[in-house]
């Protein structure tokens, strides 16, 4: 019989895994520009965020540290070069719109947890598994995940601005397997990214499941991923970690 692993450290992505902002980005971007005096429509400003978000990621990746940028200056470039896409393109009218986002994102109350998210680290917890989070955010998310009550949770947080490595990166799962003192064969990771958190943690050697939610898969995520490794909600993690150790399935 093959030998089943007995996990000890338990990593975690953060946004769209445990928690999801409590608004879409152009719904917030246009309600405080209309505080400032700025009419702009929200689904423009939701396209144009994603646009400009990608654009920044592309030029300055990693909220452009390597770049002698930090991530406020990074985001409220973001948030400039989105109203400027919108059709906004007086900087200076911007300029507290943008200081007033990046104040308003950093707040607990901007944000909301997923269903299932405190049960299931708290049934982690209970199982003996050590936790902590591994994720592509900047200097915010401690004080988030403080407001929220999550800290407590997590042995500790990793995020790509403090490390200097976004996931896939393979350090940033090292440097967490580091601090855990653990080995990758009895470390799992868990995230909604194929591509940063499924196959960034199986790189290193750790085990992983993907949260994808109740819509419909994608192709190549359904082709490339062992369906005892997909999680339609957190509520099916705890189970999921029972088959992976070999244990009988709870009544």
């Amino acid at each position: 019989m093959a030998h089943r692993p007995q996990l000890r450290l338990l990593t975690w992505d953060v946004k769209d895994t445990l928690l999801r902002l409590r608004h879409p980005v152009g719904e917030e971007y246009a309600a405080k520009a209309r505080v400032h005096g700025l009419e702009v429509d929200a689904l423009a400003l939701g396209q144009a965020f994603g646009q400009a978000y990608k654009a920044q990621s592309h030029s300055f990746p990693n909220y452009g540290l390597s770049h002698g940028l930090t991530s406020r200056q990074w985001w409220l470039n973001v948030v400039l070069q989105t109203f400027h896409l919108a059709g906004i393109r007086d900087a200076q009218a911007v300029a507290p719109v943008a200081d007033q986002l990046y104040k308003d994102f950093s707040s607990p109350c901007n944000w909301q947890v997923l269903e299932g998210a405190e049960a299931t680290l708290s049934g982690c917890r209970e199982r003996g598994l050590r936790l902590a989070v591994v994720s592509n955010f900047d200097r915010r998310l401690e004080d988030i995940l403080v407001g929220l009550g999550l800290r407590e949770h997590f042995d500790f947080v990793l995020t790509s601005e403090a490390t200097g490595w976004p996931k896939p990166d393979p350090r940033i799962f090292h440097e967490a397997l580091r601090l855990a003192h653990v080995e990758p064969a009895l470390a799992a990771h868990v995230g909604d990214s194929y591509r940063c958190d499924y196959k960034g943690a199986r790189a290193v050697g750790m085990h992983s499941f993907l949260v994808v939610g109740p819509g419909p898969l994608d192709p190549a995520v359904k082709d490339s991923v062992p369906q005892e490794h997909i999680l339609p909600s957190l509520s099916h993690l705890l189970p999921a970690l029972d088959h992976l150790e070999g244990l009988p399935p709870k009544p």
